[in-house]
């Protein structure tokens, strides 16, 4: 399991990567917790027509990803601050890139998220506001379980996915790595979602799906 953003203060530098609307969420989790972050680092904070979040202000800026280099690995956690959209690969190679200059992702979970103690959970997980985790749940790294999504006793979700708002997961669903599930999408006990898939907002999935099949 990683080392979990939650109500323990870190010992090492934090830095959020991002500065859109994914980043904003996760700042006001961080903030709410009263963790101390470094810094956001977006090469949009560049940028003249810029316009900072209001929950992003007051926090040093860094235009670069190259910026992180110059702590070390073993000092520094970093919070993967890119939102997860179907067939953009923007969020995975980021966190591939870092990981293989032996960097760390933290997870971080919402205070106002329900996971069990009993559910596994990879480096660099996000769980948001209502989400709920259940017993025997084994979540990969770098998943986004995003506001209200429910993930049933058993399912296993791998590396790099996403629930989008609301969506649920019933008992013993398989999620393959890199896998899309949009908002309010239920998938039902049992079922196996192939690789790279992508199931559509609202839908219903009641059969197993393919590697790189889109459900709607």
């Amino acid at each position: 399991m990683s080392s979990l953003v939650s109500n323990q203060k870190p010992s090492s530098e934090l830095f959020v990567l991002g500065a859109g609307g994914h980043t904003s969420v996760l700042v006001d989790m961080l903030r709410q917790q009263e963790q101390p972050i470094t810094g956001i680092i977006s090469a949009d904070l560049a940028q003249e027509d810029n316009q900072l979040r209001s929950v992003l202000k007051g926090l040093p800026q860094y235009f670069s990803d190259d910026d992180i280099l110059a702590f070390s690995a073993d000092s520094v956690r970093l919070v993967n601050g890119i939102g997860a959209i179907p067939k953009r690969l923007t969020r995975i190679k980021l966190f591939n890139d870092f990981k293989a200059q032996g960097y760390r992702f933290a997870s971080v979970i919402s205070l106002h998220a329900i996971v069990s103690p009993f559910a596994i959970l990879g480096e660099g997980v996000q769980v948001m506001p209502g989400a709920i985790i259940q017993a025997g749940a084994d979540i990969g790294d770098n998943c986004i379980i995003n506001t209200g999504s429910i993930v049933e006793h058993d399912c296993v979700i791998e590396a790099h996915s996403h629930l989008a708002p609301h969506a649920t997961l019933c008992g013993q669903v398989h999620v393959g790595e890199g896998t899309f599930i949009g908002a309010g999408a239920v998938v039902i006990q049992n079922i196996t979602i192939g690789s790279e898939a992508i199931i559509a907002a609202g839908a219903r999935v009641h059969k197993h799906v393919q590697a790189g099949e889109t459900v709607i």
